[in-house]
């Protein structure tokens, strides 16, 4: 084995061990163009959810329904939001897996000048409850996130829009946003849902 296998061997168990987000992306086609391993996981629990535990391996190159469904409305949506700009404050979101612990799906399209062939899918997948948990406390001290910037990034994590954020911590939608554009500053994100695999990947 060479020494650069070696370290891309090395860097593969760092990244299991992290445990962050699910990452899927496909072509508008349905093709899978990239799945990570807890994608891969994540995928396996919701389709032994989906299918009964029985079909949950010989299911394992199948994507699961919640998914395909959710694909396909991210491609609905490309024909209409065919500029990147149009999927920053927009995203696709479904809970799904098992009810104890779902897992939620957030899906978004990234348009290409080439058309709606070149454009592709992304979807994040991650456990509810356990890892935003985990991860909060690492993730304010490597982005350095103040008090109610992290408030604002847990909200985010439970798929809230601006006005339900601004309610829950009684300030203003202004201010909510002045919020999400300094932690998108703090972890080089340009979406919400940027900011969010930064954090769950913390």
């Amino acid at each position: 084995m060479n020494e650069s296998s070696k370290g891309t061997d090395q860097t593969d168990v760092l990244a299991d061990q992290r445990a962050g987000s699910g990452i899927v992306v496909l072509s508008t086609s349905m093709q899978l163009l990239h799945m990570n391993r807890q994608a891969t996981e994540l995928a396996k629990k919701i389709t032994a959810v989906e299918h009964g535990s029985a079909t949950a391996v010989s299911a394992r190159g199948i994507l699961p329904t919640a998914l395909t469904e959710l694909c396909a409305e991210i491609i609905k949506a490309l024909h209409i939001r065919t500029e990147a700009k149009d999927w920053e404050q927009f995203e696709l979101k479904r809970v799904t897996g098992d009810p104890n612990q779902p897992i939620l799906l957030r899906g978004f399209g990234l348009p290409d000048r080439g058309g709606i062939q070149q454009a592709r899918l992304v979807v994040t997948m991650e456990e509810l409850g356990r890892k935003q948990n985990l991860n909060a406390e690492h993730a304010r001290e490597r982005f350095q996130l103040t008090n109610r910037e992290q408030s604002v990034v847990e909200h985010l994590a439970k798929g809230w829009t601006n006005k339900e954020i601004a309610n829950a911590l009684q300030i203003t939608e202004q201010t909510v946003k002045e919020h999400i554009k300094h932690i998108m500053r703090k972890t080089n994100s340009t979406t919400r849902t940027g900011i969010l695999v930064q954090i769950f990947n913390a």
